[in-house]
Parts: structure tokens; C-alpha cells; sequence
């Protein structure tokens, strides 16, 4: 899957995985040693997360039902929780400086769609 910013017209990650279960949330990045520009990580439902244990800083979208973004932290470092963000039912990760390089901004609207390498 690959997640799209349709108003800024430029593809955030072409490999996002979607983490919908508990567990699979509670997992989100743990575990991995990087996470390279081009990939990404969807959390559904979410209103906040946590960077316990990572070892690389990230950028967390927040989205709500209509995939617009409501709420965008860069660069959140290891060891550091998000607030809650209760307008938010989503939450994308992406490497740390994908929002910035993007322009992604508060109020833009995002796609998921099945990509084709």
C-alpha cells in the first residue's frame, strides 16, 4: 500500500504497513533498527502513540475519519509520548523529515491505495 497526500500531489511512502489489531498496534515500529524514507506505518484506530524502546526519531500524521490531517508532529524523538489528539481516529508514522520535504500540512487530505512496483 502507499499513502498519498492528494492536495500536496506527492506520495508520502510506498511501503506502509496498516497495524488494525491490538497487538499489532501496541508493536507499531519496536523492534526495528531503522525505518527508511518510502515506508510507513498506519495505526487504526489511534488518537496517540509512543516512542519507548525506538531508536530513531519520527514524524506522526494524525488523521481523522476523512484521512485529513489533523494534528502533525515532527521528529518525535525516542523515548517521548504524543499527546491525544481526539480529533484524530488515525495515526500515520513516517521517517523524521518526511512531513517537512513533503510540505504535508494541518488540513491536507490523505489517500491509502494499493500500489503496483
Amino acid at each position: 500500500m502507499e499513502i498519498y497526500n492528494t492536495t500536496r500531489q506527492v506520495v508520502l511512502a510506498e511501503d506502509v504497513q496498516v497495524a488494525v489489531n491490538f497487538f499489532d498496534r501496541l508493536k507499531g515500529l519496536l523492534g526495528r533498527r531503522e525505518f527508511r524514507v518510502g515506508e510507513g506505518l498506519l495505526l487504526k484506530p489511534c488518537r496517540a502513540v509512543h516512542s519507548c524502546f525506538m531508536l530513531f526519531p519520527i514524524d506522526v500524521v494524525f488523521l481523522d475519519d476523512q484521512m485529513v490531517v489533523v494534528h502533525i508532529i515532527e521528529g518525535l524523538p525516542p523515548f517521548r509520548l504524543s499527546p491525544v489528539i481526539y480529533e484524530a481516529s488515525s495515526v500515520l508514522e513516517l521517517p523524521a523529515g518526511v512531513t517537512r520535504l513533503s510540505g504535508t500540512r494541518i488540513g491536507d487530505r490523505l489517500s491509502l491505495r494499493v500500489s503496483f512496483h
